[in-house]
């Protein structure tokens, strides 16, 4: 064993001849533990609602979204896009034109983002599960259907059933507006109320309207555009290797977006403010830290006659040192492996269990308890983050304060 470790050991589990140094070391250690605790369970629940936001977009967002990287539509029949369709990994291609128009409902109106999706849509995506109202049809003879957000749909006062169809308005392409009549400027379609989603995210609930796909065309005066292809793949094939190999087929012109991508706004934001949190706990660690001088320091006053005898048998300063650089980084360690065990316990209980709920009323929230998840990464961060600290902390008193103290000895 290395013997200023050894020694080192010895001094941290021995009893003190001062009462005083061993409620310190506990206080030093009790802290780190604290600390430690705090950063494995913050992290792990940033992760549980990272997944929780990503299971509700994977309810409406396909798994790979194809869109150009300049303009707005193109061909969905290029020789480019027939080949990726041709892909053995593809289970379904759907096509999708989106733009703003003008809901209209009796005396109410509102601008909203506009799908038009074709007969695929259903089995690119998981809509049924978020309906709370009526259900999901495009077109049924020659009556086309409307599938509106749950926001949208309270500001324009309806629900599924309603017998009079909503006004759809889009200004016309590539024409100037006529002030003396603004409303032959637009382009005017109606659709029946279908069915009502919720999906808790703004971004769809507030201003989404799904529509036929040959709707949103005569619209906004399309033939065969479309702005994107949604894709899905089959169960065993592979994201990243399906995602390289459309780049390759179709070059620098399209951008190919995975879920994360397609929502990077939102998930960027939740990664800042998970290691925003991470940096503040780290400050509170470090003022945690700081007992572990007042504990070295009191230690090497304590152990004089040790370093007395040790320097008569030969040691020299630098593995004095070395002895209570040991000691303090053990404090950080120990505090360190104990605070990520409980932590971890603590996130595992919170998984089964749910101990900690997220508010008093049942189903006032998506889920009831604070969701959590243990990320590997995370742990090693911790643990290497607390050490990190704790050698900086154990650096000080040795470096400088024992300078003085070593010449004396």
């Amino acid at each position: 064993m290395n013997f200023p470790f050894y020694i080192a050991q010895r001094y941290l589990f021995s009893k003190k001849s001062h009462n005083a140094i061993n409620i310190i070391s506990m206080v030093s250690v009790c802290g780190v533990v604290v600390a430690t605790i705090a950063l494995v369970c913050a992290l792990s629940v940033y992760n549980g609602f990272n997944d929780l936001v990503s299971t509700l977009f994977s309810n409406f967002d396909p798994e790979l979204k194809i869109t150009p990287s300049t303009g707005k539509v193109f061909d969905p029949d290029s020789q480019e896009m027939q080949a990726v369709k041709k892909l053995p990994e593809i289970a379904v291609f759907s096509e999708v034109l989106q733009d703003n128009a003008l809901i209209r409902y009796r005396d109410r109106q509102d601008v909203a983002t506009l799908k038009g999706v074709d007969n695929k849509f259903e089995e690119l995506t998981q809509i049924d599960s978020v309906l709370i109202d009526g259900r999901f049809a495009l077109r049924e003879d020659v009556v086309d259907y409307g599938t509106l957000g749950i926001g949208l749909a309270s500001k324009l006062g309806i629900n599924a059933g309603f017998v009079s169809p909503m006004e759809i308005y889009a200004p016309k392409r590539n024409e100037k507006v006529n002030m003396s009549n603004p409303a032959t400027s637009f382009n005017v379609e109606y659709a029946y109320i279908g069915g009502v989603f919720c999906i808790n995210q703004q971004m769809y609930d507030e201003s989404m309207m799904i529509v036929p796909l040959d709707l949103a065309r005569k619209l906004f005066h399309y033939d065969n555009e479309v702005t994107a292809i949604e894709l899905k793949l089959t169960e065993k094939a592979n994201l990243t290797t399906v995602k390289k190999q459309i780049k390759e087929i179709l070059g620098d012109k399209f951008l190919v977006q995975d879920r994360f991508e397609q929502q990077e706004a939102s998930f960027k934001m939740m990664q800042v403010e998970k290691w925003m949190t991470f940096l503040i706990l780290s400050f509170i660690l470090t003022i945690a830290l700081f007992n572990v001088v007042g504990s070295l320091s009191m230690l090497m006053i304590e152990k004089h006659d040790d370093v007395r005898t040790l320097r008569n048998m030969g040691a020299d300063n630098k593995l004095i040192r070395r002895i209570f650089l040991f000691e303090g980084w053990m404090i950080s360690g120990f505090g360190a492996l104990i605070g990520i065990a409980v932590g971890v316990i603590l996130c595992l209980l919170q998984q089964e269990l749910g101990l900690i709920k997220l508010g008093q009323t049942a189903g006032a929230f998506i889920i009831d308890a604070y969701p959590v998840r243990i990320e590997i990464n995370d742990i090693a961060t911790v643990f290497f983050t607390v050490l990190t600290i704790g050698l900086l902390a154990a650096w000080y008193p040795v470096r400088y304060l024992g300078k003085k103290w070593l010449q004396t000895a």
